[in-house]
């Protein structure tokens, strides 16, 4: 069995952040974590790419950042989604729903 973990969609790593911070802030490092957690191990967002999506994010003012004490009681830059975020999930959720169901027709056949 191949033990590779899944190269992500390009567009779908976005996603997944918007998704992560919907609950609420977090680091960079507790974003990473949350996605792998709650992949069950499948997604493992490396640094190189994480953080020039989040930075990319920030700019299109998609997200907002602050720095705060985290848990451990080191300053972290914590994440955060606008409100233009919270629409941009909106739409890209429903987008990816049509996408997920467009490929399973093809599948089924």
């Amino acid at each position: 069995m191949d033990s590779k973990k899944p190269e992500l969609l390009q567009g779908t790593l976005d996603l997944l952040i918007l998704k992560t911070l919907a609950p609420g802030p977090l680091h960079g490092y507790g974003i990473a974590q949350r996605i792998l957690l709650t992949s069950r191990g499948t997604l493992d967002v490396q640094q190189g790419s994480l953080y020039p999506a989040l930075h990319r994010l920030e700019r299109k003012q998609i997200v907002e950042s602050e720095w705060r004490e985290s848990e451990n009681g080191r300053m972290a830059k914590f994440y955060s989604l606008t409100r233009t975020g919270r629409k941009q999930l909106a739409a890209e959720l429903e987008q990816w729903q049509r996408y997920a169901q467009a490929i399973g027709w093809v599948l089924e056949g």
